[in-house]
C-alpha cells in the first residue's frame, strides 16, 4: 500500500499539459547603412557648436579636405519614358526652339531618338545623344505620382535611346549646380549651417567618387538613394546654396585623393565599418566605425518593440526557414553593434543569413537589431514553485521586488505556475513577471532566467499574465 501510495504522490505532482504561446520581437536603433556620416549626428554636433570641418573629419578618420579642379559634369538620370516632354528649351543640338513651347522625345530605333513638336509632328531625328539648352532653366515635364522627376533644372537635358526601350532623360549639370539640388533633399534646410557646410561637402564627394552609370548608359548617379536625393531646383534655398558656396569645390581626400563618403540618416550611437554592413566590401581606413554622441537627436534613434506571432515571422522568412520558424541566433555584430551574420532557427535546422538580409525580409530602419523570442505557458501543480538554487523568482536587490512564496503547509496544493523560455537570455538574466489589471499592466514579481533561458514563478491567482524582458512584452497567458 505505502508503494502504491507513492507513485499516486509523484502522478500528482506532474504539471498539466498545457499549449505555449509564443511572441517574437524586434527592437533596434538607427536609419540607414551605418557607413560613414550620420546627417542626424551631424545636426547634433552642428548644436554643440562644432564646425563642419570637424564634423567631416569625425566621421571620416584620417581624412583631408581638398578643392577639386577642374569641377567634372554630373549627368542625372530623371526619367526613363517613352515620350518625355520639355519647356524652356531654345537649342536642340543646333536648331532653334521656342522656349514657350513644350517639345517631346521619342525613340526612333536602334540608338536614334526623333524630336517632335507640340503638335507631335516630327522635327528631327538624332543619332546617339539629343542635347537641349535653354537661356534659363529647363523644365522637364511629368504626370504626377508615376515615379518619374518632373520639374526645373540648371545645366542640359539629353535624351538618349534607353537601354531596353523607351528614351532616357538626363540632366547634365555642373558640379556645384547638382550638389545646390543635393543637400536640402539630403538635409532639412533648416539645419544649423554647420550640418548643411557638411552634407555639401560629403555630397560633392560622392559625386566625383562614384559612378552608377555604364559606358553605355550616358549618366553617372540616380535622383534616388541608388545614389543620392536629388531634386534640382526645387531643392535650392538659401540656407542650402550658402552651404554650397561656403565649401565651394571641396571634397573628403584620403592620402590626397577624393574618397567616398558614404552618408545615411540616423546611427543609434555608433556608425559602423564599411566591410560589415556592405557584404563583400573591403574595408576602408576612413570608413570605419566611430561613437555618434550627439544622434539622439534623431527620432529614429531608437526603435520598436515590433511584435509578432513566430508563425508571421516565418511568412516574412518564406523560403529561408527550415521547418517552423523558431527564433534568430546572431553570430556576429560588428562595431556598432549592427548585426552582419546571423542564424534562422527552424525546427528542421538553421540557415544562414546576413543582417541586411534580415533588414529586408522584416522591414527594418536598419540592421542593428535585437531578436527575441518569448514562450509562455500556464501549468497546474500540486507542489509549489520553489525557487530554483541559481537563485531564479527571488527578489531583485535593485528594486526590492519579490516573488511571492508559498504559505506554510501548502506543500500539497493546487499551483499555477508561469513558464518558459527566453532567446537569447543567459542563465541568471532578470525578468520582471506582470499581471493586467483594470487594462493595465503592473509588476506581479521579479525572477531570473535558468539554463537555456527557461523561467519558472508561482501565479498568485487568476487573471491574465505576461513576462516582459528588457523592454519586450511576452504572449499574454490566461491563468
Amino acid at each position: 500500500m505505502r508503494r502504491v501510495a507513492a507513485a499516486a504522490l509523484v502522478c500528482l505532482a506532474l504539471p498539466a499539459a498545457a499549449q505555449a504561446k509564443s511572441s517574437f520581437v524586434i527592437k533596434g536603433a538607427g536609419y540607414g547603412h551605418g557607413i560613414g556620416l550620420s546627417q542626424y549626428g551631424a545636426d547634433g554636433y552642428a548644436l554643440h557648436g562644432f564646425d563642419y570641418q570637424t564634423i567631416v573629419g569625425h566621421y571620416y578618420q584620417g581624412t583631408g579636405l581638398a578643392t577639386v579642379a577642374p569641377a567634372p559634369t554630373i549627368r542625372v538620370l530623371l526619367q526613363s519614358a517613352s515620350a518625355p516632354s520639355f519647356t524652356g528649351a531654345t537649342d536642340a543640338s543646333g536648331r532653334t526652339l521656342d522656349p514657350a513651347k513644350t517639345y517631346s522625345v521619342v525613340r526612333a530605333g536602334g540608338n536614334s531618338v526623333t524630336l517632335r513638336s507640340p503638335a507631335g509632328r516630327k522635327l528631327a531625328t538624332y543619332d546617339g545623344t539629343l542635347r537641349v539648352t535653354g537661356d534659363d532653366p529647363l523644365r522637364l515635364n511629368g504626370l504626377a505620382g508615376n515615379g518619374v522627376r518632373s520639374g526645373r533644372y540648371r545645366g542640359a537635358l539629353e535624351f538618349r535611346a534607353g537601354l531596353f526601350s523607351g528614351v532616357s532623360a538626363i540632366n547634365a549639370i555642373g558640379l556645384e549646380d547638382y550638389v545646390r539640388g543635393v543637400v536640402s533633399a539630403e538635409s532639412p534646410a533648416s539645419w544649423p549651417a554647420a550640418a548643411l557646410d557638411a552634407q555639401a561637402v560629403v555630397a560633392r564627394s560622392y559625386a566625383i567618387t562614384t559612378d552608377a552609370g555604364s559606358s553605355t548608359d550616358g549618366f553617372t548617379a540616380y535622383p534616388d538613394t541608388r545614389s543620392q536625393m536629388y531634386r534640382g531646383m526645387a531643392a535650392e534655398f538659401a540656407s542650402t546654396d550658402s552651404a554650397v558656396r561656403d565649401t565651394r569645390g571641396q571634397v573628403v581626400t584620403y592620402g590626397g585623393k577624393p574618397v567616398v563618403t558614404y552618408f545615411f540618416s540616423t546611427s543609434g550611437g555608433k556608425t559602423e565599418n564599411v566591410e560589415n554592413s556592405f557584404v563583400g566590401a573591403l574595408p576602408r581606413p576612413w570608413l570605419r566605425g566611430v561613437d555618434d554622441p550627439f544622434d539622439s537627436v534623431s527620432p529614429r534613434h531608437r526603435w520598436g518593440p515590433y511584435r509578432m506571432t513566430l508563425a508571421q515571422a516565418g511568412a516574412k522568412l518564406r523560403g529561408l526557414v527550415k521547418g517552423h520558424f523558431r527564433s534568430i541566433k546572431v553570430l556576429q555584430r560588428g562595431f556598432s553593434p549592427r548585426v552582419v551574420h546571423a542564424q534562422i532557427v527552424g525546427t528542421g535546422g538553421r540557415t544562414d543569413v546576413t543582417g541586411a538580409d534580415l533588414r529586408r525580409r522584416f522591414g527594418l530602419f536598419d540592421s542593428w537589431a535585437y531578436y527575441t523570442t518569448i514562450t509562455s505557458k500556464k501549468q497546474q501543480t500540486t507542489t509549489p514553485a520553489t525557487p530554483p538554487a541559481d537563485g531564479s523568482g527571488q527578489g531583485d536587490p535593485a528594486t526590492g521586488g519579490t516573488a511571492p512564496t508559498a504559505p506554510a503547509g501548502s506543500a500539497r496544493a493546487a499551483r499555477t505556475v508561469l513558464s518558459g523560455t527566453i532567446t537569447p537570455a543567459k542563465r541568471g538574466a532578470w525578468l520582471r513577471v506582470q499581471r493586467k489589471i483594470g487594462g493595465k499592466w503592473f509588476t506581479y514579481a521579479w525572477t531570473t532566467t535558468g539554463p537555456r533561458g527557461s523561467y519558472r514563478v508561482r501565479l498568485g491567482g487568476p487573471g491574465t499574465y505576461r513576462v516582459l524582458f528588457q523592454g519586450n512584452p511576452g504572449p499574454e497567458i490566461q491563468a
